[in-house]
């Protein structure tokens, strides 16, 4: 028994939808469906997933985009993020329109998750973690049982999340990286938003940001 996970790069900005499904039952979840719903629908059909919702880290149009579409193809819920990111949810189709999106949809999801609470897919169950900085209802889905998390734009192998959004903030950040995920374990993994997969003790050792030896210098 485990989670099985799919990453699905979608729109322009290369976003990493991740399909995750319990493999004892084949239900799963989509996290972050910022768009290209064919592509992921092509995805879970090869893969026999049987969706049983979607669940979003934070609010901005590259991870929600394509959230009210997916849940309304599937008559599933919209999970997620944490209610501070309303704002944003509220105003996706005035993102998409900045950028020269169409047809993007605004966002009402069904339930805001917060800090200590989980989410069940199949026999799996995800921990939360309230992470602002990036936006302030950013959350992170963390499954003990395989020591992987998703982030998100939390960090980035090499860099972390840009704070210049609105309600973005920079010590915030920090502190959500290392007082939320450090204490997580040098050898847990993390899907990031963008880019590839890497591992705590990694960015600990080398990350520009955030490693220990930076940390230190300020």
């Amino acid at each position: 028994m485990a989670l099985r996970v799919e990453i699905v790069k979608v729109t322009p900005f290369q976003q990493n939808c991740s399909l995750i499904w319990c493999d004892n039952t084949q239900q799963g979840a989509i996290i972050d469906p910022g768009g290209d719903i064919a592509k992921i629908l092509n995805v879970i059909e090869e893969n026999s997933i049987e969706i049983t919702q979607i669940l979003l880290t934070h609010g901005h149009l590259d991870h929600a985009g394509g959230a009210t579409d997916l849940a309304a193809h599937f008559q599933v819920a919209i999970n997620g993020p944490h209610i501070e990111d309303k704002f944003l949810l509220d105003a996706i189709t005035d993102q998409a329109k900045s950028y020269g999106f169409t047809g993007i949809k605004n966002c009402h999801p069904s339930r805001w998750l917060d800090e200590n609470e989980e989410v069940t897919v199949g026999e799996e169950v995800l921990s939360i973690l309230h992470c602002p900085g990036h936006t302030p209802g950013h959350i992170v889905f963390y499954h003990q049982p395989s020591q992987l998390s998703f982030v998100g734009d939390v960090i980035f192998r090499g860099s972390i999340g840009r704070t210049d959004f609105p309600r973005g903030d920079y010590t915030t950040l920090i502190q959500s990286i290392t007082q939320k995920l450090w204490p997580l374990g040098r050898e847990t993994r993390f899907v990031p938003g963008h880019g590839p997969i890497s591992n705590f003790d990694t960015e600990r050792k080398s990350n520009r940001f955030v490693s220990d030896e930076v940390l230190a210098q300020n």
